[in-house]
């Protein structure tokens, strides 16, 4: 299977494509958030490159958050246009889940952490078995101090994982003491490639049209609709005007 995968959730910019287990091209960009602008030019050269036309790919991989609500928007745009225009599979993968795929130590947890400020955080718990990752915490936006309170690591290791876990590192070393273990810079990357070999072992979407960004909290503007709607159900965020 030819499968296109992409990720950029965050400042980190990832796209690869494979063929089956075979990577045959992938490149991550760290140094800007100009998604919208590289995102397309970093697809088309890496089809370029692998001598594929974009009618040879069988499947597109994305990740869909949380994290930047541009970012997510970007990505699931495109991996919606391209797979309904070339009429192939969409598998959505969660972006912190997209983390934990760097670590392959058996019987640990992985703790994926988004900083979301004001001790905020996007994060969710999942262990690495051997069949694969398990998720033993949902994806959630919380209070970084609630959330520790309700983890008990039961004598595993820990693995904070993502380029803000450092911001943490005071109440995760009070929590869990020697079982922390911070990844190292690569690691706390996304890797496209990664989420590409997962991405073939899930189910595809059933409808490309209502597939959506898991952004985890509110945005601004349905802030701003609850806000002007107070006790009404919410429905739609789009407002019809004759």
């Amino acid at each position: 299977m030819k499968v296109l995968a992409l990720d950029t959730s965050n400042k980190q910019l990832t796209v690869a494509i494979l063929d089956d287990d075979q990577i045959l091209a992938t490149e991550t960009t760290t140094v800007h958030q100009k998604h919208a602008e590289y995102l397309l030019p970093i697809i088309d050269e890496l089809v370029r490159k692998t001598d594929l036309k974009p009618t040879d790919l069988q499947r597109i991989v994305v990740a869909t958050g949380p994290g930047s609500y541009t970012g997510i928007r970007i990505a699931t745009a495109t991996a919606k246009t391209l797979a309904f225009t070339l009429g192939i599979e969409l598998v959505g993968v969660s972006s912190l889940e997209t983390l934990a795929l760097n670590v392959s130590k058996k019987e640990s947890l992985v703790m994926p952490i988004f900083d979301a400020r004001n001790n905020n955080v996007f994060t969710g718990l999942y262990e690495i078995k051997d069949d694969g990752v398990t998720t033993v915490l949902e994806d959630r936006h919380t209070d970084f101090d609630k959330w520790l309170d309700q983890i008990d690591n039961d004598g595993k290791n820990v693995y904070a994982i993502g380029a803000d876990a450092k911001n943490f590192e005071e109440a995760l070393t009070n929590k869990f003491g020697d079982k922390l273990v911070f990844m190292d810079s690569f690691d706390n990357l996304p890797q496209a490639a990664r989420l590409g070999l997962y991405g073939q072992t899930k189910e595809p979407v059933k409808d490309i049209h209502s597939f959506v960004p898991n952004y985890l909290r509110l945005t601004k503007a349905e802030l701003d609709w609850r806000e002007k709607h107070p006790g009404e159900e919410v429905t739609s965020y789009v407002e019809k005007v004759d």
